[in-house]
């Protein structure tokens, strides 16, 4: 390794930028997290807290289900490992009784000690397989069980080869076999070899009872962390939702409060309206009334200019008292009660025309009505509605030689209908569409048209009160289209 500098290193000209605290770091992302949460609406809270709840639902039950998996396969290994257990003492006690009912016979030469170690040559490949069977899936455990094997068919084949010598020369052949016992080494072979796989198998079963006790445990501990865990949230969704049902009853309340005071401002703002349509209609009609009788009384001395002043504080008069009759109207409009019912346009618009028949007088119109449907409402705000529209569509077409007004329906469905009034009038600039529907708001002066800017505030009024809107389309010079969407007809009703 090189050796360090004796001299410390220069201090660097700019000083580094310090990193911030890691406390700090962890603050504000608690403070963000927070101000995050607080944004939340109630139903995305509540929507979060059962989301939260199946998320923990769902990882309880994945871990859970590992566990049992493992316990499951602990219990069938371990089941087989007591299968090789009893079979590894089986084998011994038989290889054992194989060995001394050889040497029996080699001593006596009685042959029913010859069938005793027949019987345990049949059964060796039996015990074999069942051997190779319970340990698979154990390297060690295969070679052992190679290794035994082995060393079983050794000790059969010495003890098979001393039987020959015994048939053939008799008991001094083997005499000497038959006292120290001919598969004495192998056996005690075998006798290793067993207690090496007895003391394996214990031993793996030892621990896999082990895993499984703490496999048991920890899925009872976890299921009770996560059943806490999910009451704690089923309580936070709770309070959730008790705290936003306690906020809705206080906005409920307060909504009430304003209410009831609402009710008595429009209570007083109607006797205000009549009052005052009341003060003002006497000042008006004597406004009017001396003009016409100071009019009378000069009519003969005054000269043109002054006429027509007295003629203009007239035609004033008049039409602020038109002025003051739309206004009571229009403020009638929000407050009268609805009847909800099936009305048939057709009918209405019939209607309507009859009784336009007197202002048609004189006028070449072309009609277009299509068949309309049957909408709910109230039948006479509806008729309130078209009676202005297929007014104006009269009145804007009047400078035209030949009128052409329609009136139909635009997509109409089972939920609601897109109502028309379309004419070939005077036309508007789209830029001045939202003023249309306002209050006192014209697109043209007086003197060409005549009228007080209350029919369309009216129009949009009532068609707000039936669940609809209204809109407008127009081209200087070009006419105008005016829609009304309206719920269509319930089948029910």
């Amino acid at each position: 390794m090189e050796s360090a500098p004796n001299h410390p290193p220069r201090a660097p000209l700019l000083r580094a930028k310090q990193p911030k605290p890691s406390g700090s770091v962890l603050a504000g992302s608690s403070v963000f997290s927070v101000a995050w949460f607080h944004r939340l609406t109630i139903e995305q809270r509540v929507l979060a807290g059962f989301s939260l709840v199946f998320v923990g639902i769902l990882i309880v039950s994945a871990i859970s289900y590992r566990n049992t998996s493992i316990l499951l396969t602990n219990s069938e290994l371990d089941s087989r490992g007591y299968d090789l257990i009893q079979l590894l003492n089986n084998i011994d006690a038989a290889m054992s009784e194989a060995e001394d009912a050889h040497r029996r016979y080699l001593v006596t030469g009685e042959a029913s000690y010859l069938e005793i170690y027949k019987k345990v040559v049949q059964q060796k490949p039996t015990f074999v397989a069942y051997l190779n069977d319970l340990i698979r899936g154990s390297p060690e455990q295969q070679q052992r069980v190679g290794f035994l094997d082995r060393m079983m068919d050794r000790q059969l084949n010495v003890e098979a080869k001393a039987i020959s010598q015994f048939q053939e020369g008799g008991f001094r052949a083997v005499k000497k076999m038959a006292f120290e016992g001919a598969g004495k080494r192998e056996l005690g072979v075998i006798h290793q070899v067993i207690t090496e796989m007895d003391v394996h198998e214990r031993q793996a079963v030892g621990r896999r009872v082990m895993e499984s006790a703490a496999g048991t445990r920890n899925t009872i501990i976890l299921l009770g962390i996560g059943a806490l865990l999910q009451l704690v949230l089923l309580a936070w969704v709770y309070y959730l939702i008790r705290h936003d049902i306690t906020e809705r009853r206080r906005v409920a309340e307060e909504l009430q409060r304003r209410g009831e005071l609402l009710e008595a401002a429009n209570k007083e703002l109607e006797s205000f309206s009549y009052s005052v349509s009341h003060d003002l209609r006497a000042p008006l009609r004597h406004i009017d009334g001396y003009a016409a009788l100071l009019r009378k009384s000069v009519e003969h001395s005054l000269n043109d200019k002054a006429a027509r002043y007295l003629q203009t504080i007239s035609d004033s008069a008049k039409q602020m008292g038109q002025l003051i009759d739309d206004l009571l109207v229009f403020s009638r409009m929000g407050r009268q009660e609805m009847l909800r019912t099936a009305v048939s346009l057709n009918q209405l618009i019939k209607g309507i025309l009859a009784e336009l028949r007197l202002d048609l007088q004189g006028r070449e119109i072309s009609w277009t009505i299509a068949a309309l449907p049957e909408v709910q409402g109230d039948p006479a705000m509806l008729r309130q509605v078209f009676m202005n529209l297929i007014a104006n569509a009269v009145k804007f077409t009047s400078t035209r030689p030949i009128a052409t007004i329609e009136i139909g329906v635009e997509h109409p469905s089972s939920m609601e209908s897109v109502l028309f009034v379309r004419d070939n009038g005077v036309g508007f600039d789209m830029q001045y569409a939202p003023k249309l529907f306002g209050v006192f708001q014209r697109l043209h002066r007086a003197d060409e048209f005549e009228g007080t800017g209350i029919g369309l505030a009216n129009v949009r009024r009532i068609v707000h009160r039936h669940g609809g809107r209204t809109w407008a389309e127009g081209v200087p010079d070009k006419g105008a289209t005016f829609y009304v969407l309206l719920p269509a007809r319930r089948r029910d009703s």
